[in-house]
């Protein structure tokens, strides 16, 4: 008698199944169908997401390595491209390749790739901010005061490993501007500072006793 209980329950549970995929079967197969085309998605998005970053790899190494006084426009042109693919790794390196080279000598310009990376660019956070400090220093020594401040302080008011390096090239800033009380006060923050870069910190140290120890 429990066995033909059992056996009837069994077959109700699966008459139940049976009966609950053949009244969903519609939905049942269009999600099955959702569900490939977005694995298919997501594949063919990091397939071309990785594709394009070996082409713009590969399109870095080739400019850079190739480059020569007489490839100076052409090694320029590639490297803006690259900076303007908005590239976490070869769209800064692009940058700084062109100003250390010289490629171009339009401060408004190199300014505007730097807005790029800093702005639009998906950076780690640090790198941001090295970009930040970069940009600084290629600014210091036309900028005004508040432009250069302006520049730095999402560095000055954070807790970055660059934040130091920032506050030093402020305090430099103002020393070279003879401007000795407000120098002062950002080399005392340099040494006030907790995870200061010890080399930075040494630095202002040594400014501090030899130049403005009064």
């Amino acid at each position: 008698m429990d066995e033909d209980i059992s056996i009837i329950n069994s077959n109700t549970r699966n008459e139940k199944v049976r009966n609950f995929f053949i009244k969903n079967k519609v939905k049942i197969i269009s999600t099955i169908i959702t569900i490939i085309i977005i694995l298919s998605a997501v594949y063919s998005f990091d397939k071309y997401k990785t594709n394009q970053k070996i082409e713009i790899s590969n399109k870095f190494n080739s400019t850079t390595l190739t480059y020569s006084k007489n490839t100076k426009d052409n090694t320029f042109k590639n490297l803006v491209e690259i900076i303007n693919e908005k590239d976490p790794t070869y769209s800064p390196l692009s940058l700084y390749f062109i100003i250390d080279n010289k490629l171009t000598s339009n401060q408004g310009e190199i300014n505007s790739y730097f807005d790029t990376l800093i702005e639009n660019t998906s950076l780690d956070e640090e790198i941001k901010n090295l970009v930040i400090y970069k940009k600084a220093l290629f600014n210091a020594d036309e900028a005004e005061e508040v432009d250069l401040l302006n520049i730095l302080n999402p560095l000055i008011n954070s807790e970055s490993v660059w934040k130091s390096h920032a506050l030093y090239l402020m305090a430099e800033y103002f020393y070279s501007k003879d401007q000795k009380q407000k120098a002062k006060e950002f080399f005392n923050q340099i040494i006030s500072l907790e995870n200061s870069n010890s080399d930075i910190k040494l630095e202002a140290e040594k400014r501090l006793n030899r130049d403005l120890s009064e």
